[in-house]
């Protein structure tokens, strides 16, 4: 059984589909409801659904920004879009997003159930395509020349010549289209392992490990010693986008298709060939401290971010850019994680244990606590105000007030002003 967050601001339409349709027939179960793109985030957030079923123009964030920001936190989660007939182009641009089925409205409870019978055997075959044995290399040379650049220490030549050989050979192995390709390079090594801390990694892991790394990157690895060994190229931007949504995206795979947790290593970024060797005995440091720590995500900059500053020392400084840039209505995990240089991954983990909120919980708190100094204390318009507490759009910032303090800006300001 499947489950399912529904998001649509037409109540009515929501509240008709969820009774009218037969979702334990269809293999799904609804958990949850949202009448806007915020709640739906957070709902996806709290509840990990398997699919969110939402409509294209939702308040205060499109079903299209749903689906980018969806997949920086739930990659595994499939969307499914209902649209009116002149948004069908314009939903269609979000394909990148695990969109795996689009619906015109108006939408019967009939057709949306045979839709979903649609969807559950799409969502089926990916599950199955995750267990499926590991596909041959193109070439048994490529896997060759991957474990001597990954393994050998040995280097007869430094500097540029050795990284234009081993571009050369890349290209001759398929690694590469051709040897003036630039890109970044880093090395994953990843295990699954049951509740007791057994390893389950086998041979056939490495199909799992390449069908997601597959999706945002180019990816080429190897089974070796209970440990898939994948080496992940792509253009700098292309690799500081995805590397995060990758890791995420195996792990909750791992956990909801095999039932089984992944222990992820991850190097920094190498801005060449020569440098994988060094990136693989990072990948291999950082995928230690799952002995100590139990399985996860590690990252070796979040490990040496945590040597030179301890866990706390970090979220207290995410804290800080919180408390400062909370102005910026583009401040985010993303951004303020690149300014601490550790992943988003762990700093988002790493807030929930230091403080039990989320990132976007803080934010929002620090906002709303702004917003009422300055409704209290100024005669500013709440247009203004919002401005000032990093909201673009007047409406969600009255939105997210009301939700916080449980009355309107307006309202907060008259109250205080009979008093």
């Amino acid at each position: 059984m499947y489950t399912i967050v529904i998001a649509d601001d037409e109540e009515e339409l929501r509240k008709a589909l969820i009774r009218r349709v037969d979702w334990k027939r269809a293999g799904f179960q609804v958990v949850g409801e949202a009448e806007n793109g915020i709640e739906a985030l957070e709902l996806v957030e709290k509840l990990e659904p398997d699919l969110l079923l939402t409509d294209v123009r939702m308040p205060f964030m499109s079903g299209i920004d749903l689906a980018r920001q969806v997949r920086e936190i739930r990659p595994t989660m499939q969307i499914a879009f209902l649209s009116g007939y002149d948004d069908f182009s314009y939903a269609q641009q979000a394909i990148r997003y695990n969109i795996i089925s689009y619906m015109l409205k108006p939408v019967s409870a009939s057709e949306l159930t045979e839709e979903l019978f649609k969807i559950r055997k799409k969502i089926d075959e990916k599950f199955a395509e995750f267990t499926q044995q590991t596909k041959q290399q193109e070439q048994q040379s490529q896997t060759g020349f991957l474990m001597r650049l990954l393994l050998d220490p040995y280097q007869e030549d430094d500097g540029a010549r050795r990284e234009q050989l081993l571009r050369e050979e890349a290209a001759q192995t398929g690694l590469l289209k051709n040897a003036s390709q630039q890109f970044c390079y880093t090395v994953m090594v990843t295990s699954f392992c049951d509740e007791n801390g057994e390893n389950r990694t086998t041979a056939d892991s490495e199909g799992a490990v390449h069908q997601v790394a597959d999706k945002y990157v180019h990816h080429a690895g190897f089974y070796t010693g209970g440990r898939v060994v994948s080496l992940l190229s792509a253009t700098r931007g292309g690799m500081e986008k995805y590397l995060h949504i990758i890791v995420e995206d195996l792990e909750q795979s791992v956990k909801r298709i095999l039932g089984l947790s992944a222990v992820i290593g991850v190097s920094r970024i190498m801005p060449g060939l020569s440098g994988c060797h060094e990136a693989y005995a990072q990948a291999m440091s950082a995928f230690g401290y799952w002995k100590k720590n139990g399985p996860g995500i590690y990252f070796l900059s979040d490990i040496e971010a945590v040597r030179e500053s301890s866990g706390s020392g970090i979220c207290d400084k995410a804290l800080e850019l919180i408390d400062s840039g909370y102005r910026n209505p583009d401040l985010s995990l993303l951004s303020v994680s690149t300014q601490i240089a550790v992943s988003p991954n762990y700093l988002s983990a790493l807030i929930k244990r230091s403080t039990g909120k989320t990132f976007v919980e803080l934010l929002t708190r620090r906002r709303m606590e702004k917003a009422k100094e300055l409704l209290l204390g100024t005669s500013m318009k709440i247009r203004e105000i919002a401005e000032q507490c990093g909201y673009n759009d007047q409406h969600y910032f009255s939105y997210c007030f009301k939700k916080y303090a449980g009355i309107s800006p307006n309202v907060c300001r008259r109250q205080h002003e009979e008093k």
